[in-house]
């Protein structure tokens, strides 16, 4: 019986479709055979693996205010997540430096060293009015001011035209622009207060007005100092939420 011309040519077309690929002949070459007294040629070597060194884990962060002994550890109060401390070069000294302290959780973590000045006569731990030395010791830091505009600080910050300071200070340098910027020290006053308030909850006996301002080239009566724009950076930094202190004092005290 003999197919209709269609199924003939669908049969053929399925025969070719189902059909193994043809295959040329091979391309692959057999390595010629080395000649006597020839060496084969030499492979290129495997390269060594190249080892990546770790990098080295950051350095823990101390768990206690560095320079601080046990003794002003206890007056900070437990809140306090931000710690001034202020190191004066010796108990006599009126320059010495500045480091911000922060604790997120981790440790305190240091900033950079500021140069400062204090007092004329040095430090002291019984601080009395009019004695010419900056009293040692823990101070919480509440209020700011200066006579020149709030610079974007976190503390309460009084502009006023009454943060003037007139004459020239123990080495004949102009006091001019000392108060531009303060933030208020809390020896002997009320916090919560403009800096410019004079009570006294101990008594007059036993001084005030501590202030850390701008630095005027020489020895204070009793504040701390620093250039304007360290003070501009330290009103940028305060952060009333982590309860600010200072902790001052020449080294020797500092570590009891």
């Amino acid at each position: 019986m003999s197919l209709p011309r269609r199924a003939l040519v669908g049969l053929a077309l399925l025969l070719v479709s189902c059909a193994p690929e043809a295959h040329g002949p091979s391309t692959a070459t057999t390595p010629a055979p080395t000649a006597p007294g020839t060496s084969a040629p030499d492979l290129p070597a495997e390269q060594p693996a190249v080892a990546v060194a770790a990098r080295p884990a950051p350095p823990e962060l101390p768990r206690q205010v560095p320079g601080v002994g046990p003794q002003l550890r206890s007056a900070i109060p437990a809140g306090t997540r931000q710690v001034l401390v202020v190191t004066g070069d010796g108990p006599e000294a009126s320059t010495g430096h500045a480091v911000l302290y922060r604790d997120d959780g981790d440790g305190w973590r240091a900033g950079p060293a500021w140069p400062t000045r204090n007092a004329v006569h040095g430090w002291t731990t019984d601080h009395r009015q009019g004695d010419l030395h900056s009293p040692v010791g823990v101070f919480t830091l509440t209020d700011a001011g200066g006579r020149l505009p709030d610079p974007g600080a976190r503390l309460p910050y009084h502009r006023s035209e009454d943060f003037v300071m007139g004459g020239t200070g123990f080495e004949g340098e102009p006091l001019a622009g000392s108060f531009d910027y303060v933030v208020a020290i809390d020896y002997n006053r009320v916090p919560g207060s403009t800096p410019l308030d004079t009570r006294r909850p101990r008594g007059t006996g036993y001084g005030g007005g501590i202030w850390l301002h701008v630095d005027h080239g020489g020895p204070t009566h009793g504040c701390v100092s620093m250039t304007a724009d360290r003070m501009r950076e330290l009103l940028l930094a305060l952060d009333p939420a982590l309860h600010p202190v200072v902790v001052m004092g020449d080294a020797r005290n500092l570590a009891r």
